[in-house]
């Protein structure tokens, strides 16, 4: 295949070929190039050798399961944005979609505007940005959306990285889990769910990980805060 380098690449990771086409479809409307990949021993390879900016996974892939490949990806160190697809919408479901290593999950049978929404989303770019976010011993690179702590790398996800940034973006100020949710994910889940306390878990073990003080507090009642003590 050759590579136009003006198109966002998008690997989408599905068993059912009727759906991959049409998925293809609405991504080529969007201005990406978009390949496709039936199992998961196909989708790594594929990854490696395109080096997608986006991966589209079905959670129920042909006798295996999307959340194992994210969970292979995550674990390869890939961290390309994956938007997971999911047939249903409940608490449990969606704390494994963040769990496997998923930013976020579409429902089936999807809408074309909501893949648009989400797809969009992730392949905004910051590269042209030379801005530096810093709190503490924190610092984030929003050229390479990369995040040190004390000068030391961590490998975030695009939500984690979106969530930090969005604490960072407000420190010292109590956020509650809705300024969250409408700001980080831009939509409202429905319900009740704990996705942001797994997130926030996720992240305070990568902070944490060298020994580095606790930076996200919870405020009780309310929600999170970034400060130093």
């Amino acid at each position: 295949m050759n590579l136009d380098a003006t198109l966002h690449r998008v690997l989408v990771v599905i068993s059912d070929a009727e759906l991959v086409k049409s998925i293809c479809k609405d991504l080529k409307q969007l201005g990406c190039l978009p390949f496709s990949a039936s199992t998961s021993i196909e989708a790594i390879q594929q990854v490696g050798r395109y080096e997608p900016e986006l991966i589209l996974v079905d959670a129920k892939l042909q006798g295996e399961s999307g959340l194992r490949l994210c969970e292979q990806l995550r674990g390869m160190k890939v961290t390309t944005p994956l938007l997971l697809l999911m047939a249903q919408d409940n608490v449990d479901d969606r704390v494994a979609c963040l769990e496997s290593g998923a930013d976020d999950y579409l429902l089936k049978p999807y809408r074309s505007d909501e893949l648009t929404q989400r797809v969009e989303l992730f392949l905004e770019s910051d590269r042209g940005s030379q801005e530096q976010v810093r709190f503490d011993d924190l610092s984030l690179d929003m050229a390479g959306r990369r995040v040190f702590r004390d000068g030391e790398a961590i490998e975030l996800t695009v939500k984690e990285f979106e969530l930090l940034k969005y604490l960072m973006d407000h420190p010292g100020e109590a956020l509650t889990r809705e300024q969250i949710l409408e700001n980080v994910w831009g939509y409202d889940f429905m319900g009740e769910s704990n996705v942001i306390e797994v997130y926030i878990r996720y992240l305070r073990l990568k902070l944490e990980e060298g020994g580095g003080k606790r930076l996200i507090q919870t405020v009780r009642g309310v929600g999170y805060v970034l400060r130093e003590s």
